[in-house]
């Protein structure tokens, strides 16, 4: 077993989960990657970055991963809940199933990971839960709804597992980045556009996708390393913040929603996104 601490990372095979993976294990950590698709992951094995096959909205999938770890390591020091997705589309349009899996994925498949590390962490009387959220969790963008609720819901499930298990030792934070260099917006605009062909939301809906795909194509957005070196900064503090509002737009974005009526947010909002 390692003397090392030992860090599972979830959502590590592309952007900040991938970075964030090579950055810990420059730093001497023991890094299990997770992710449904353990061959993309064959470049991090290259660095001492285990593998390890998680899809986070399988119950035995997430069971067998964290008893893997603990079989091999004796012990979870970190956990980083960074998997997910957003899947654009107006509620009328998108169906309850997807709704549900956006939800599976962004915060229940959170919830499971958490209590099956938590029994090891109390018992170290010691450990990190590091969430990645999103300035999505805190504004609200065109078309976005049920991925926003997903976001909100993270937000406070972090909060209310902060006060809980603080008195075992046991930090829980919350990264929230802003627009990112990665393909998650990409993803997001297909799935709007898909969502809303020959419905009455088309127009405003494949504008508000095209506006998508210019942004995430453009270098105005933050590549997905500083926010690796954020999460980083949060598993070394001694005492992290709960909440690293990092990245493009991210805290203009909620400052402005601070500060400004909501109905002249939300037509700010329409005409950028």
């Amino acid at each position: 077993m390692t003397t090392k601490k030992v860090v599972l990372l979830t959502g590590a095979s592309s952007g900040i989960g991938y970075q964030t993976a090579v950055l810990l294990a420059s730093l001497d950590y023991k890094v299990y990657g997770a992710a449904r698709r353990v061959e993309k992951m064959a470049p991090l094995a290259a660095l001492g970055i285990t593998p390890i096959k998680l899809d986070v909205t399988d119950e035995e999938s997430s069971k067998q991963a964290i008893q893997e770890i603990i079989n091999q390591e004796g012990r979870i020091d970190v956990l980083i809940n960074n998997a997910g997705y957003g899947s654009y589309g107006a509620i009328e349009n998108v169906a309850l199933d997807e709704a549900k899996h956006q939800f599976d994925t962004n915060l229940f498949g959170v919830a499971r990971l958490v209590q099956l590390v938590m029994p090891y962490m109390r018992e170290q009387h010691a450990g990190k839960i590091i969430n990645i959220s999103s300035m999505a969790g805190r504004v609200t963008t065109y078309m976005g709804a049920w991925y926003h609720a997903t976001k909100y819901a993270l937000e406070a499930f972090s909060d209310a597992l902060c006060m809980e298990v603080k008195p075992f030792g046991v930090d829980v934070v919350l990264v929230e980045p802003g627009g990112i260099k990665t393909e998650w917006g990409i993803i997001a605009a297909d799935h709007l556009k898909q969502s809303s062909q020959g419905t009455v939301y088309s127009e405003h809906a494949l504008a508000a996708a095209d506006r998508m795909h210019k942004l995430y194509n453009s270098d105005k957005l933050t590549d997905p390393s500083v926010i690796a070196g954020t999460i980083v900064k949060a598993v070394e503090s001694s005492r992290p913040r709960a909440r690293y509002l990092v990245g493009y737009g991210a805290k203009f974005s909620v400052f402005l929603h601070t500060i400004l009526p909501a109905k002249f947010f939300d037509k700010l909002v329409q005409k950028l996104i």
